[in-house]
């Protein structure tokens, strides 16, 4: 019998009754804070579920119950009113990423049939493109005015206007919500999940914090990872989540909110990091975690990873600094969660424990996810949707291994596979994860061109700078150098490439693959 065991927290059949149940258990306890000016401003657990009673409301009084509602803005405490308003009246919500230009967000509310708009300010400036290219949106909801202006509706007024019970049949198997990924490659598909799949992967696993922790929310709202891992789990365990309202205060932010735990990407750990060491290099005789505390505040002491490979030495050097860097596994089209460590339930060198209610398959190396998390199809794409779900099963296109005691290990994505003419396999991530650590990259990638393995980096310049370096491209060759000494003569890198710019990343900052 294996020494490491999961176990999940209270199991709810819809998103309804997990806002209703968790003001049951929470009530007056802070669910959200945000920071408005100079004053921090909360709502309770019961706040939340009055707001989103209310939204629901307004919803049927405005003929719109049923349809497809969009929002789009920073994390707020309106978008998440705006989300469980929108499913917990039997509608469906279409998140949709902020930062997009006006011909891609009009886009995307077209091909999900969207028949409202929720926004806030930072939509100003694209907002009456977008409303000459929707003529099917019919009513426009401003979560950031107070008042009701021309062609927009106050958020604020058409919650206390609206307050009262509501009460919706509930189809826990119909679709909820559609996700569109931002994905490394091509179009971007309508992820189309239910009230099953959320509410099953938000409950999936306790990650044993106590009632009462604060949280402070860094990521984009409108991803899977950060809805249901930042605001539905952190709601499922009475924990106050905190919105961040820009990476340039996060660390400002931190004094203020005093988070104990942080959901981030690799990017973000990997930035701070670096802070990190340079404080450790400008004073190497102060202890470790005292320099932490200058970045973390004193009470931090936990940092949830997700959404791209970490590098397992990370763990150890934030282990030094007094914090525990806990990784995590999934997919927008398992809602998202597949895998995660918890403290009391870790492997290192593992993307976690597979969650409760899921079940793994490794099928040619690649990893294949079935379970009640598991996404409906794509919307409006019956192709795409069958070439996803095999038998039942859901193709994560990434290429890993289970252990004996249930731990998942991703070993690197099967489409970025490199397929040599004399038949060898080299898989990218392998190549690209011997550079971790080397901090003279800030970004790199590792594909084939021609029948050759290339390396392209751009160059971090503050390290450039720090260390003195004049010729970037020779110093990657002398490292690159070091890494192919140990390496079969198929798999070493052949060609290198020295960028002036960044990569062009995905809108969840990931770097878009070459192929």
């Amino acid at each position: 019998m294996s020494e490491y065991t999961v176990k999940p927290t209270k199991r709810y059949r819809d998103l309804f009754e997990l806002v209703r149940d968790t003001a049951a258990l929470y009530g007056e306890q802070d669910a959200f804070r945000w920071k408005k000016k100079k004053q921090v401003l909360s709502k309770t657990y019961n706040d939340t579920l009055a707001d989103s009673m209310a939204f629901s409301n307004a919803l049927a009084s405005l003929g719109l119950v049923g349809r497809h509602i969009a929002v789009i803005g920073a994390s707020s405490y309106p978008w998440v009113i705006t989300y469980f308003g929108t499913v917990n009246s039997a509608s469906v919500i279409v998140p949709i990423d902020k930062e997009l230009s006006a011909g891609d967000i009009s886009e995307l509310l077209n091909r999900a049939d969207v028949s409202a708009l929720a926004y806030d300010s930072l939509l100003y400036d694209r907002l009456d493109e977008i409303k000459k290219s929707c003529p099917n949106i019919e009513q426009f909801i401003d979560m950031s005015a107070e008042e009701d202006s021309d062609g927009s509706l106050s958020f604020w007024r058409l919650i206390e206007e609206n307050k009262g019970e509501f009460k919706a049949e509930i189809d826990p198997d119909k679709m909820c919500s559609i996700l569109f990924t931002s994905g490394t490659t091509g179009k971007s598909k309508g992820v189309m999940l239910s009230h099953k799949s959320l509410a099953d992967n938000a409950t999936c696993m306790d990650m044993g914090e106590e009632v009462g922790t604060v949280s402070l929310s860094v990521l984009p709202i409108h991803h899977a990872y950060c809805f249901t891992c930042d605001i539905l789990c952190c709601m499922c365990g009475g924990v106050t989540c905190c919105f961040n309202d820009s990476m340039m205060r996060i660390v400002k932010n931190i004094g203020i909110f005093k988070p104990q735990i942080m959901l981030m990407v690799p990017l973000i750990i990997e930035s701070l990091n670096y802070k990190l060491s340079e404080l450790s290099a400008q004073y190497p005789d102060a202890p470790k975690k005292a320099l932490a505390q200058q970045v973390f505040g004193e009470r931090l002491h936990t940092i949830y990873s997700g959404g791209a490979y970490l590098n397992p030495k990370l763990i150890d050097d934030f282990a030094e600094y007094g914090i525990s860097l806990i990784q995590g596994y999934g997919m927008t089209e398992f809602s998202p969660r597949i895998s995660a460590n918890t403290r009391a339930c870790c492997k290192k060198n593992s993307v976690g424990h597979i969650i409760p209610n899921a079940e793994v398959k490794i099928e040619d190396g690649e990893i294949m996810v079935r379970g009640d998390s598991m996404m409906l199809g794509y919307y409006k794409d019956e192709k795409e949707t069958a070439a996803a779900i095999c038998g039942g099963w859901l193709r994560t296109g990434d290429l890993g291994r289970v252990d004996e005691d249930g731990f998942l290990y991703i070993t690197g994505r099967k489409k970025n596979l490199i397929i040599l003419a004399n038949g060898e396999n080299v898989s990218p991530e392998e190549l690209e994860n011997k550079f971790a650590g080397w901090l003279l990259a800030k970004e790199l990638m590792v594909y084939a061109e021609n029948g050759t393995i290339v390396f392209e980096m751009f160059p971090n310049a503050d390290v450039v700078s720090a260390l003195g370096i004049n010729d970037v491209y020779a110093a990657a060759k002398e490292k690159i150098d070091e890494i192919n000494a140990d390496l079969p003569l198929y798999k070493r890198i052949v060609r290198i490439i020295i960028r002036d710019t960044e990569f062009e990343k995905t809108s969840s900052g990931k770097v878009k693959r070459k192929y």
